[in-house]
């Protein structure tokens, strides 16, 4: 036969009581403090609009890089309201879209690139074959 044990709450020790209490004030003031600022974030969205600017893109006219100024400026502003996890996901998006405008830029240079190879080639062949000709 087992013997069930009840602890009535009237009869726990006040000191565990007071554990408790202390324990959920803590807890309560780590969820209501405010998280830094992103500083790593916002600098990494800074280097990479920077690197943005170095590659031209905004030559461009790269809306793409348009809109990753906007979100850092309104990171910027998250941080000085005091809305760090806005202003760390802004800060983030703002980087992720300097560098989609990075890529797009590099990748049409380089389609540009391909197009002129092609049409060379062509020209090239053309009067490989024109050449042929005049020899027979």
């Amino acid at each position: 036969m087992m013997t069930r044990i009840f602890i009535k709450p009237d009869r726990l020790p006040k000191a565990l009581g007071a554990l408790l209490g202390i324990g959920s004030v803590l807890l309560l003031a780590a969820c209501a403090s405010t998280p830094p600022p992103p500083t790593l974030a916002l600098s990494s969205a800074k280097q990479a609009i920077a690197v943005a600017d170095q590659t031209r893109v905004a030559d461009a006219a790269s809306p793409v890089l348009s809109e990753a100024r906007d979100k850092l400026a309104a990171a910027q502003s998250a941080v000085q309201d005091k809305r760090m996890i806005d202003a760390e996901r802004l800060a983030q998006e703002s980087r992720t879209d300097a560098e989609l405008a990075t890529a797009q830029f590099r990748a049409s240079k380089d389609q540009a690139v391909n197009n002129e190879m092609i049409r060379s080639t062509a020209v090239l062949s053309e009067e490989m074959q024109r050449n042929a000709g005049v020899q027979q």
